[in-house]
C-alpha cells in the first residue's frame, strides 16, 4: 500500500481569493489614511517649532466639556481618550473578523501572526528595560512604548516605496499589526491603570450589555448604538480605565456571521464588517489624524535638543525598541515557528522578505505616543523625549524597511502579477483555483 506524500506546510500560505482580495481593498484604504497620519504629522512639527508654537500649544491645552460629568479635558486629551477609541474599535472588528470569519479561523494559520506579535512586544520591552536599567527615576514606566506597531504609517511606507507585498506577507502583516494593538491596548488596561473606581467599570458593563444585546439582534439604527457606546466610553473613562479599552470591549460584542434568518454565513456581509465599511473612514480620515496631530507637536529645538532629547535613555530605549527590537522580536519568532513546525517559505520569498516587515513593523507611533503619555504625564519633559524617540525610531525603521523591501520590489511585483492572473471570466485568479490555496 503507497501512501501520497503530504505537500510541506508553508510559513505563509496563499489564503483564499476572498480574504485576499478583502485585505487588498482594506490596505489600499489604510495607506489613504496613512498618508493624511504622515501630514497632520508634519503639520504639528512645523507649527510646534515654527515662532507660532505657543499658539498650538494652546489650541492643544484648551479645556472643553462639562465638569459635572468630569470630561472637562484637553482637546489633546479628548483626542487621545475619545478619537483613539474609534480606532480601537474598529481594530477590534477586523481582529475578531479575521479570527471568526477570515483564513485565520484555522489555528495554524492563526499561531504565526500571534507568536510573531508576541515576539514584536516582548523584545522591544526587554531592550528598553535594558537601556533603562540603572537610569532611575520612573524611567521603566515606559517599558510598553517601543511594542507597538502603526499600521497606517507603515502601509504609507509601502505606498511610497511602491512596493508589490504578496497576498500573504500583506496579511501577516496587517494581523501582526492588530493582534499588536489588541495586545497593547491589554497592557494599558492592567499596567497604566490608576485610581480604579470599581462600581463605575461595573456600572460600564450595563450599556455594553445592551449595545451587545441589539448587535446581536442586528439592530443597525445609529440612534440606539451610539448613545450606549458613549455611555460605555463614559463610564469606562470614569472608572479609571483607559476609554480606548471601550472600543474593543464593543467591537468583541458585535457579530461576524449573518443570522440564519438573514440567510446565513453566505448571504453577504455580517454585522462587524458593515460597522467597519462605515467607521474605518471615520477612524482612518479623522480619528487617528487628529489624534497624531495633537500628539506629535514635540518643540525639538534644533540639533542641539535633538541630541540632548536622545542622550536620555528612555528616548535611546525607544529607538533601539523599534528598530532592533522588533526585528529581532518578529523574525526570531517567525523563523522557529517554521523550524518547531517544520514548515518551508514559499519557493519565490526569502528569509529577508520576512526581516524586511519586521523591519516595517517598527514603525511604531499612535499607541506608542499614546503609551508615552500615560507613563510619564501628557506635556512632561520625558514625554517630550518619548515623542523625540519615537519619531527617530520610526524614521530609521522606515528607511531600512525601504531599502529591503525595495531590492525586493521587482520579485513582489512578479509574485502579484502572477497572483491576478486570471485566464476564466469569474473574476477569480487561476493561481486561487488550482487548489493551492488550501495547503498549509
Amino acid at each position: 500500500m503507497t501512501t501520497t506524500p503530504t505537500a510541506p506546510r508553508s510559513v505563509f500560505p496563499r489564503g483564499s481569493w476572498t480574504e485576499t482580495a478583502r485585505i487588498a481593498a482594506l490596505l489600499r484604504r489604510e495607506t489613504v489614511g496613512g498618508a493624511l497620519l504622515l501630514v497632520a504629522t508634519v503639520l504639528a512639527l512645523v507649527w510646534a517649532n515654527s515662532p507660532w508654537g505657543a499658539a498650538y500649544a494652546r489650541l492643544r491645552d484648551l479645556v472643553v466639556g462639562p465638569e459635572a460629568l468630569h470630561l472637562d479635558l484637553t482637546l489633546g486629551a479628548w483626542a487621545g481618550d475619545g478619537l483613539l477609541a474609534i480606532f480601537f474599535f474598529v481594530a477590534g472588528l477586523e481582529l475578531k473578523r479575521e479570527f471568526v470569519a477570515g483564513d485565520l479561523r484555522d489555528p495554524r494559520r492563526a499561531a504565526l501572526p500571534v507568536v510573531a506579535a508576541v515576539g514584536g512586544m516582548a523584545v522591544p520591552a526587554a531592550l528598553f528595560a535594558l537601556v533603562n536599567l540603572r537610569a532611575g527615576d520612573g524611567a521603566l514606566q515606559g517599558w510598553a512604548i517601543p511594542t507597538a506597531t502603526d499600521i497606517a504609517f507603515a502601509l504609507a511606507v509601502l505606498a511610497v516605496v511602491s512596493t508589490h507585498l504578496p497576498g500573504a506577507l500583506r496579511t501577516f502583516l496587517l494581523t501582526l499589526a492588530v493582534v499588536d494593538d489588541l495586545l497593547a491596548i491589554t497592557i494599558i488596561a492592567i499596567f497604566y491603570t490608576r485610581d480604579l473606581d470599581l462600581p463605575l467599570l461595573a456600572l460600564a458593563l450595563l450599556p455594553l450589555a445592551v449595545f451587545g444585546f441589539l448587535v446581536q439582534r442586528r439592530v443597525r439604527s445609529w440612534w440606539l448604538l451610539v448613545p450606549l457606546a458613549a455611555l460605555t466610553w463614559g463610564l469606562v473613562h470614569a472608572s479609571g480605565v483607559h476609554a480606548t479599552v471601550a472600543g474593543v470591549l464593543l467591537a468583541f460584542t458585535v457579530p461576524v456571521m449573518r443570522s440564519e434568518a438573514a440567510g446565513g454565513p453566505g448571504a453577504g456581509p455580517g454585522l462587524a464588517e458593515h460597522l467597519e465599511h462605515r467607521i474605518r473612514p471615520l477612524s482612518a480620515g479623522f480619528a487617528v489624524p487628529v489624534f497624531a496631530f495633537f500628539a506629535a507637536g514635540v518643540t525639538v529645538g534644533g540639533l542641539t535638543g535633538l541630541r540632548s532629547a536622545l542622550a536620555d535613555t528612555v528616548a535611546l530605549g525607544i529607538v533601539v525598541g523599534l528598530v532592533l527590537g522588533k526585528t529581532i522580536g518578529i523574525f526570531t519568532a517567525t523563523y522557529l515557528m517554521a523550524r518547531f513546525t517544520r514548515a518551508t517559505l514559499d519557493e519565490d520569498l526569502r528569509w529577508v522578505d520576512v526581516a524586511g516587515v519586521a523591519v516595517l513593523a517598527g514603525i511604531g507611533f499612535t499607541v506608542s505616543l499614546l503609551i508615552g503619555e500615560l507613563a510619564y504625564g501628557s506635556g512632561s519633559e520625558r514625554d517630550e523625549h518619548v515623542k523625540v524617540g519615537v519619531l527617530v525610531g520610526s524614521l530609521v525603521a522606515a528607511l531600512l524597511a525601504s531599502v529591503v523591501l525595495r531590492l525586493r520590489n521587482r520579485t513582489y511585483r512578479r509574485l502579484c502579477a502572477a497572483e491576478e492572473l486570471d485566464s476564466d471570466a469569474d473574476g477569480t485568479p487561476d493561481v486561487y483555483q488550482d487548489g493551492s490555496s488550501a495547503r498549509g
